[in-house]
């Protein structure tokens, strides 16, 4: 298969699997269209007319996967499969050969200073801190020039020197500069550039670090805004290998945790700093806990034919409850308890505190918050136990419907701060609590806008019709198993 037809068949999956998690782009570029390849030969002129380039002779270990020559610091002793002593990657555990080539060179070495006061200057460049601090180690060490051409012979896929015929441009710079071509580089890109972040893994972080932004202060651009590097995902303790077949498919995954249930799991145990451990026992008794039970239980108990026959929203009743100063003093008046008042509490400062996690891309943290208050309202639906009180009495029909709109508007500030995570299902508790398209914002979103005095647009609203179950409880893998080999003998039964 040629270099061309490989890379159109991966780049096909990659659409596939974006397709397949509900992952929305505004662009999809690949360093092969000919917008990217004009933008990358401005970007070594540019290079080149700063005095950054230079022709020299480079040898060192070179490691072929990685389009890299590594360091003796980044390289270990192991044995090959005939049981020879080689040299390895200590990242990646690829093999490395001596090669000595004649080609571009960047002047990396004068860079230190400048990505020093960056970095120094700029603290938040890099998240999360570890990898900052891991960046700034890096430029304590030794900084040795960057090669950024290979001899055409060996390397003919690619977009060659311009002037040069014998050299390609090095692969990480061609792709780096996908950052700017996607924005119009070098005509529209000021509109975007430099507030971007970048979203790269921890492999990849000297690539982005250290080499991109030098090659953007030599070119004349400004680094980018932020760079979020993120931990990889473990099985069992185990990084993912073909060899040890414990690579896991995530289109199996959707399959069985359907798209907003995975997309729940990863980013509510991803933590970007470290790796995190993936197996499915996990994702079941999670998604059972938070999604099934937790989230799903509580719409259907607040919703309930029982407990609302009129299908409403419920009316909130001050005198039921009265509103305190200070939720951490409150003793409980009435029938409210202390615990209710924490309760509002914690969910009127939840959209701010959610947004401020969104916005630090510490997504987990967030949907820690959610699920804590999610645990709260259950509590306090399950402590005043609004089924076993009587509609035909004025005073407890006030209470009941008091305790109902508390929930409700819970559920609706959960519903629309879960709408990036997992959007198909909370469209569906939306749509269930009548929450029209136009009123699930982010920005505005208020919560129990009647304990502060002031009307509640959803009062009294005839709720949606129902959505059926939210989430559905996932069953135990080992039954999952079974009923899915069950299946196949019966379709070869039918054969």
């Amino acid at each position: 298969m040629s270099p061309p037809e490989l890379c159109e068949r991966v780049s096909g999956l990659f659409r596939q699997a974006l397709a397949q998690a509900g992952v929305a782009f505004t662009d999809f570029t690949r360093t092969s269209e000919p917008r990217h390849q004009r933008a990358v030969r401005h970007f070594w002129g540019a290079l080149r007319d700063c005095g950054a380039l230079y022709k020299g002779s480079y040898e060192g270990w070179y490691c072929t996967p990685e389009e890299s020559f590594l360091p003796e610091s980044q390289l270990a002793e192991r044995r090959d499969a005939q049981g020879r002593p080689c040299k390895v990657s200590l990242e990646t555990g690829h093999e490395v050969h001596w090669t000595k080539e004649e080609n571009y060179m960047f002047k990396l070495s004068a860079f230190r200073d400048p990505l020093q006061n960056w970095l120094r200057d700029n603290p938040r460049s890099i998240a999360p801190d570890p990898f900052y601090q891991r960046v700034l180690r890096w430029l304590d060490e030794d900084l040795p020039d960057l090669s950024v051409s290979r001899e055409r012979s060996r390397l003919q896929w690619g977009i060659p020197v311009p002037g040069d015929p014998t050299q390609t441009i090095y692969v990480w710079v061609d792709a780096l500069v996908n950052y700017l071509s996607v924005v119009g580089y070098p005509e529209s890109h000021g509109a975007w550039w430099p507030a971007a972040h970048h979203v790269v893994g921890k492999d990849i972080l000297k690539f982005h670090a250290l080499y991109w932004p030098a090659l953007l202060l030599a070119a004349g651009l400004p680094p980018p805004e932020r760079i979020l590097v993120h931990s990889h995902w473990t099985v069992r303790g185990q990084k993912m290998s073909k060899s040890l077949g414990n690579v896991v498919d995530p289109a199996t995954c959707v399959g069985q945790y359907g798209v907003d249930g995975f997309r729940y799991f990863l980013l509510r145990q991803g933590v970007p700093e470290r790796d995190c451990d993936y197996y499915d026992e996990k994702v079941v008794k999670l998604l059972n806990s938070e999604l099934a039970d937790a989230l799903g239980g509580l719409l259907n108990r607040s919703t309930a034919p029982s407990i609302n026959p009129s299908n409403t929203y419920p009316r909130f009743s001050e005198p039921c409850f009265p509103k305190v100063l200070d939720s951490r003093e409150a003793k409980g008046m009435g029938r409210v308890s202390a615990e209710d008042y924490e309760l509002v509490a914690a969910v009127a400062s939840l959209p701010a505190q959610v947004a401020g996690y969104f916005e630090g891309f510490q997504i987990y943290k967030a949907l820690e918050c959610i699920a804590q208050c999610v645990r709260q309202t259950n509590g306090f639906f399950q402590r005043h136990r609004p089924w076993k009180l009587d509609r035909r009495d004025t005073a407890e029909r006030l209470w009941l419907d008091t305790i109902l709109h508390v929930t409700l508007e819970c559920l609706r500030v959960y519903g629309t701060l879960l709408q990036p995570v997992v959007p198909h299902m909370a469209d569906k508790l939306l749509s269930r609590l009548a929450v029209e398209p136009g009123e699930r914002g982010l920005s505005d979103l208020t919560f129990l806008a009647r304990y502060d005095g002031k009307p509640c647009p959803f009062e009294g609203r005839q709720l949606g019709p129902d959505t059926g179950v939210l989430f559905q409880r996932l069953e135990k893998l080992e039954t999952m198993k079974n009923r899915k080999q069950e299946a196949r003998v019966s379709d070869k039964q039918l054969l």
